[in-house]
């Protein structure tokens, strides 16, 4: 394990083997980390956050956060974030709202620059969400989806698996699996085959 003297960790923080705390990042109490994950300068992973092994966390982001919800009364609740992913600079991933309710990401996911999941979010495995993602509360992503940046999604969509979202587009309705959607609003350009 190699924590750099700027680092913050809370001694209740548990840290696997292997992980690298790079400068300036502050990881708090009652949280996990898994063994191999790389944690960038300036990151912060908040209270009753959970990562699987080795995953990479750029610079400046944040995971675990109070969720950006009226309802939420600082009830404890989750983040929990699988193997093998990348949350590349300044994503923000919130705690979920509601009693012992999580926030959930799979393994092997790609999260590009500035994209944010909001509480409650599910997000599965070997998703590509390119920058500026914005994923309201409740949003389900399922497997193998590929989205193009700067997409919109409202409040409780769903996005069947292996379904692609075109650049830009704003989705205020489900996305079929292995449909091709884009525009504003979404709408289904085909089948991904």
């Amino acid at each position: 394990m190699a924590i750099h003297p700027t680092a913050i960790v809370d001694p209740r923080a548990e840290l696997g083997t292997d992980v690298e705390v790079l400068p300036y990042c502050i990881i708090e109490a009652e949280t996990v980390i898994g063994d191999g994950c790389v944690l960038g300068p300036h990151a912060v992973v908040k209270r009753w956050t959970e990562l699987g092994a080795n995953c990479h966390v750029s610079t400046g982001a944040v995971l675990g956060e109070d969720p950006q919800d009226r309802k939420y009364k600082g009830e404890r609740s989750y983040l929990r974030i699988g193997s093998g992913n990348q949350l590349r600079e300044y994503v923000t991933l919130h705690r979920a709202s509601g009693e012992e309710a999580a926030t959930v990401m799979g393994d092997n996911n790609m999260l590009m620059a500035y994209c944010h999941a909001g509480h409650n979010v599910q997000i599965g495995s070997n998703c590509s969400l390119a920058n500026c993602c914005q994923l309201s509360g409740h949003t389900v992503i399922e497997d193998n989806a590929t989205i193009g940046g700067m997409t919109g999604f409202h409040q409780f969509v769903t996005v069947g698996k292996l379904a692609m979202i075109g650049g830009m587009s704003r989705v205020n309705q489900d996305v079929p699996p292995f449909a091709i959607v884009e525009g504003n609003p979404a709408e289904v350009r085909g089948l991904n085959v």
